[in-house]
């Protein structure tokens, strides 16, 4: 263990009510590809197609590219996501908020989990709420020519009752991005006495703007292979090396 990772490791030691920021990094650690790296998945496909009109422009393209890139039903939890499952149960975790749309805290056993940009594991109808299980919305591609729109309602224009994945796209709102759950947030960011960024480059707002809303004096640990703007300010702390096993090493 390097003099970095011993020094983070005592600040978390010493932490009774730690908030855990994730970012995509995490989970490539169970195979699933981030989306800004050089190997992301942006190369392969541009923004625009996870756009709110893109969906509605060609909903089948996009769940045609959803279930490809976004939807990992095999994928599993790794040390780095089995480790804060344990730290929550032992009392010192509080929550997590993510900006992955896997699943795969909840999977490994954490309960308190924000999931900012939403879920993959289902879809809503935009009319009438409806909700689709993933599992359902594939089947329903594979036997139905129009497999995203409700037949639980009824409009006029069947654009109305498109079943869209419970995700954030851009131009797109969730149920976090109102007053009351930035306040949630918020709230649970100021109460916190340390703060742990695991896999994000803190690119995308406003989920990048968290961190500036911890208390004074409150560390900042950030482990990530790339820069973040957090990297030099004050009682601030970094490691680029893998999540899994630096976790394993602090454990």
């Amino acid at each position: 263990m390097n003099e970095q990772t011993r020094l983070c490791t005592d600040i978390i030691q010493r932490a009774k009510n730690i908030v855990v920021l994730t970012g995509a990094g995490i989970s490539t650690e169970s195979g699933i590809n981030d989306f800004r790296s050089r190997t992301g998945l942006y190369q392969k496909a541009p923004e625009t197609i996870l756009s709110i009109d893109y969906f509605y422009q060609h909903p089948d393209e996009f769940y045609q590219f959803a279930f490809e890139h976004l939807y990992h039903p095999d994928a599993e939890p790794n040390d780095g996501h089995k480790i804060l499952a344990k730290w929550e149960k032992e009392g010192r975790v509080s929550t997590i908020i993510t900006q992955n749309i896997d699943g795969l805290h909840q999977k490994a056993g954490s309960a308190h989990v924000i999931e900012f940009h939403g879920t993959m594991k289902t879809a809503s109808c935009q009319n009438c709420g409806s909700k689709y299980s993933a599992e359902q919305m594939v089947e329903r591609k594979r036997v139905m020519p129009d497999y995203y729109v409700c037949d639980k309602c009824n409009t006029r224009d069947k654009r109305e009752r498109y079943i869209k994945p419970d995700v954030v796209l851009f131009g797109d709102t969730g149920e976090w991005f109102s007053d009351k759950g930035f306040h949630t947030i918020l709230s649970q960011i100021e109460q916190a006495d340390l703060l742990l960024v695991l896999g994000s480059s803190l690119k995308v707002t406003p989920f990048s703007y968290f961190p500036e809303y911890r208390s004074a004096g409150v560390p900042l640990i950030i482990i990530n292979i790339g820069e973040t703007r957090y990297d030099i300010q004050d009682d601030t702390y970094v490691i680029r090396e893998s999540i899994g096993e630096t976790l394993k090493q602090m454990v």
